[in-house]
C-alpha cells in the first residue's frame, strides 16, 4: 500500500469519524425542530418521523402565547446580559490584578480563590439563599445576577489571567515609561489583545446564567420575575401530552444562545486555542 494511498484511506476516515459526530449532534436537535412543527396527532407515531407530514406553526404560536412568555424570555435576557456584563468587567480586573501586579500573598490567594471552582453549585443554595435572604434579594433579578457573577468569577477569572499572562509585557512596559496607569494599561493595551478570551468568558458566562435552573427556581417564587428555563419545566408540567409546544418553547429558548455563540464564534475558537481551557 503506497503512501497516497495511506494517506487518502486516512482522511476519509477522518470525514468519516467527523460526520458520526456530527449525526450524533445533529439528529435529536433536528428531530427536536421536527417534533416542534407536528401536529399533535403525529408526535407519537410510530415509526418516528424526521420530517413532519403536515408541519404547521401553531405550537410556537400556542406556546409563545400562553404563561407569560415573553415576560420569562426578558428576565432571562435581562439576567443573562447583565450577569455577563458584570462577570467579564470583575474577571478581567482580577486576573489583571493576579498576572501583572505584585503584592504580599498573590499566589496563596489565587489559589484560595480557585477554591470556589472544586465546589458543586448545589452544595451552595443554602448558604446562599440564608446570604440573599440577609440581603433581601431573593424573589428580584438582581438575586439572580449577583449570584451569577459571584458563581463565575473564580473559572472566569483563571481563565483570563492564562490569556493575560500570554501577553508580551514589553508592551505595558512601553507604555508604562510613556506614564500611562495600570488602568490605562488594562483598558488600552491588555482588553483589545484579550477579545479571544473575553469571548470565551462571555459565552461560558452567557449558558451558565441563561440556562441555570436550581437557584432560579429556589430564589423565584413570585411569578412575574421567573426566567426561561422555570417557564419551560412549569410549561412541560402542565402541558404534559402537548410535547409540540414544549419543543416549540425550548426551541425559541435556543436563539439567544445560538446568537451568541455566531457574533463570538471566531474569537472563542482563538480562544480556546490560547487560554488555559488547552491540556
Amino acid at each position: 500500500m503506497g503512501l497516497r494511498t495511506q494517506r487518502a484511506l486516512g482522511q476519509g476516515l477522518t470525514y468519516l469519524l467527523l460526520l458520526l459526530g456530527v449525526g450524533i449532534v445533529a439528529v435529536p436537535f433536528w428531530y427536536m425542530v421536527a417534533t416542534s412543527l407536528k401536529p399533535q396527532a403525529f408526535i407519537f407515531e410510530i415509526p418516528p418521523s424526521l420530517w413532519p407530514r403536515q408541519a404547521t406553526f401553531a405550537n410556537y404560536a400556542v406556546a409563545l402565547s400562553k404563561d407569560r412568555f415573553g415576560v420569562y424570555f426578558v428576565n432571562s435576557l435581562v439576567v443573562a446580559v447583565a450577569a455577563t456584563a458584570l462577570t467579564v468587567l470583575v474577571a478581567g480586573l482580577l486576573a489583571y490584578a493576579f498576572s501583572r501586579l505584585e503584592f504580599p500573598g498573590r499566589e496563596p490567594l489565587f489559589y484560595l480563590f480557585l477554591v470556589g471552582m472544586m465546589i458543586p453549585p448545589v452544595m451552595l443554595i443554602i448558604p446562599q439563599f440564608i446570604v440573599a435572604k440577609y440581603l433581601h434579594l431573593l424573589n428580584s433579578l438582581a438575586g439572580l445576577i449577583v449570584v451569577y457573577v459571584t458563581m463565575n468569577l473564580a473559572m472566569q477569572t483563571f481563565l483570563l489571567r492564562g490569556f493575560f499572562e500570554g501577553i508580551p509585557r514589553d508592551l505595558e512596559d512601553a507604555a508604562r515609561i510613556d506614564g500611562a496607569s495600570h488602568w490605562t494599561i488594562f483598558q488600552r493595551i491588555v482588553l483589545p489583545l484579550s477579545r479571544p478570551g473575553l469571548a470565551v468568558v462571555a459565552i461560558f458566562t452567557f449558558l451558565y446564567s441563561w440556562d441555570e435552573f436550581p437557584w432560579a427556581h429556589v430564589a423565584i417564587q413570585e411569578t412575574s420575575r421567573r426566567t426561561l428555563p422555570i417557564a419551560i419545566a412549569l410549561f412541560q408540567s402542565e402541558h404534559l401530552t402537548e410535547w409540540g409546544q414544549v419543543f416549540a418553547a425550548s426551541i425559541v429558548a435556543l436563539i439567544p444562545v445560538v446568537t451568541v455563540f455566531v457574533l463570538f464564534q471566531r474569537h472563542f475558537i482563538r480562544g480556546i486555542a490560547t487560554t488555559g481551557i488547552k491540556g
